[in-house]
């Protein structure tokens, strides 16, 4: 990631987010040079991840499409240019009022993750006088080498239909005049970097898909999800996620039927590296133990150290003295509110820019105004 042009903005108030755009459009270039191997591979981008305005055109530009878990994606899917053709409605508990914008817009398909939620879709469609296409998002009980806060394809797990609910629901579905069902959907987790779990889900996959064609089933969709990871410990040298594995792992192990399309839902692997938050140092403490180095960020423009103990490459954009040992931290009246800690920088002074980077997926999206705080501003290497 090029950080560089920061300088230019040395003048703007921070705490603020600062998008490589550059490096955006390359990382969406690798995807679609890798997904072009293969056929019948489609790209949604996974809204969820970032929805900043600005990213969103570019990566509509590129051709992909959308994956959203609420009414308001949809919404800003749509404001960003998205087709509604392109759009995919997932989600464990969809509100009636969002199943009726998706379907007054025709959007693609729903990912469905329950029966209840696939009477409310066809009860909906049905008084709108639409069919709804719908995949059913079974749960497949594979884990994944992540973190617990984010494995979504455990039987523990809220997510998806239970495997041996699948054939139930699928048969209940072509009883319902008002959806179509085309597909199954699978998610198992994120910030996944062990290509053995894709693996995994492709022969879970391909016994699911096995007992159906046995049963006279034919599937049009596999939608496998997303979850690839990224390099946060050397986000500089691995700026381009393992995209070549990634998509190669699924042609190998995943056995596709005649005329069969793959879908994929990346979200962190597409923006994750190209964004950085870029704060201010507003004051040096010498504790008893510690040396903390105060910043005006806190856990409400990235809360990930918080929640997830996730540790962002962090770096003294304005200092080139002698590196010293430090805690990074924010203002906020929390304990929790701690970036990293017995972190070694370039010795830090009051008013110093601090950047932490990897922080382009679940950032700027998860801020918040907790403390009455303001949010965090966005800028892109085009715009300066």
């Amino acid at each position: 990631m090029d950080i560089a042009n920061t300088n230019k903005l040395s003048g703007i108030r921070t705490p603020y987010y600062y998008y490589d755009t550059n490096l955006l459009r390359d990382t969406l270039k690798s995807i679609n040079d890798e997904v072009s191997k293969y056929d019948g591979y489609f790209v949604h981008y996974a809204i969820k991840a970032n929805a900043n305005l600005k990213l969103l055109k570019i990566i509509k530009d590129a051709g992909f499409g959308i994956d959203c878990v609420s009414g308001g994606e949809i919404e800003r899917a749509l404001e960003a240019g998205f087709s509604s053709e392109k759009i995919v409605f997932a989600g464990v508990g969809k509100s009636d009022w969002e199943i009726e914008l998706a379907v007054d817009n025709n959007i693609f398909c729903f990912n469905v993750e329950s029966i209840p939620e696939l009477e409310v879709i066809n009860e909906i469609s049905a008084k709108k006088g639409k069919v709804s296409n719908v995949c059913f998002r079974i749960n497949p009980n594979v884990g994944a080498h992540t973190h617990a806060n984010i494995t979504t394809g455990l039987a523990e797990n809220k997510f998806g239909i239970a495997m041996e609910d699948m054939e139930d629901i699928i048969k209940m579905s072509s009883t319902m005049k008002n959806v179509n069902f085309i597909g199954l959907h699978f998610h198992i987790g994120s910030q996944i970097l062990d290509m053995s779990d894709f693996v995994a889900l492709s022969e879970r996959i391909n016994e699911l898909q096995d007992k159906l064609v046995a049963d006279g089933i034919k599937l049009q969709i596999i939608n496998v999800g997303g979850g690839l990871g990224i390099d946060y410990q050397n986000p500089q040298e691995n700026s381009i996620p393992n995209f070549k594995d990634y998509f190669a792992t699924y042609h190998k192990h995943l056995k596709l039927r005649p005329g069969q399309t793959v879908h994929f839902e990346l979200g962190r692997a597409v923006v994750g590296q190209c964004g950085a938050l870029i704060t201010r140092v507003n004051y040096m403490k010498k504790g008893a133990v510690k040396q903390f180095a105060i910043v005006d960020a806190g856990m409400t423009d990235l809360i990930r150290p918080a929640l997830y103990d996730a540790v962002h490459k962090t770096i003294n954009l304005t200092s080139d003295e002698p590196e010293q040992l430090y805690d990074v931290v924010g203002p906020i009246c929390e304990s929790s509110d701690v970036f990293v800690k017995d972190i070694k920088l370039n010795a830090v002074r009051r008013g110093d820019i601090i950047a932490m980077l990897s922080a382009g997926a679940y950032g700027e999206i998860m801020a918040s105004q907790y403390n009455c705080r303001r949010l965090p501003e966005s800028y892109t290497s085009d715009e300066i």
